[in-house]
């Protein structure tokens, strides 16, 4: 696989983390902490949890792309992709998701399923498509896999 194309998969996994749900964060910060305050009922944590965010956001994507921890990076973010769906994509709770026309179930469920294959994406980034691929995850969680390294001699 060429370096172009490994990266460009690489940013198309994160592009909607790094740098526009990280920037959204930033930009509007109290509304994201009302939001999370809607969920965990407590301003303080809704900010923790906001803030401890924004470092998955930024952080873990900038491991995937240079390829620094990326296995260890691509299962922090499969492990957000999951809570966030099942924290904020509640798509049980409206109640109405078999009704006629709109419904904000069936939009949030699409979102719940959107985020839980990104997780997918990001866990065959992290373990990769063979079992001995988990093993090397397990030994050594914080190597690369050397997205970029050159499959010729």
């Amino acid at each position: 696989m060429s370096l172009a194309v490994a990266l460009a998969v690489r940013y198309l996994l994160v592009v909607l983390f790094f740098p526009f749900s990280a920037l959204d964060k930033i930009i509007n910060f109290k509304g994201a902490v009302r939001q999370a305050s809607e969920i965990v009922r407590s301003p303080t944590l809704a900010t923790a949890l906001i803030i401890i965010g924004l470092g998955v956001e930024i952080l873990m994507p900038i491991g995937i792309l240079t390829g620094t921890a990326d296995r260890l990076a691509a299962f922090v973010m499969a492990g957000y992709c999951m809570v966030t769906a099942l924290l904020w994509k509640r798509w049980w709770m409206p109640g109405d998701f078999w009704k006629a026309g709109d419904s904000k179930a069936r939009n949030l469920f699409w979102d719940f399923l959107k985020n839980f294959s990104l997780a997918g994406g990001f866990l065959l980034l992290a373990f990769g498509l063979h079992a001995g691929d988990v093993q090397a995850f397990v030994r050594d969680p914080l190597g690369s896999s050397h997205p970029y390294a050159s499959d010729s001699p």
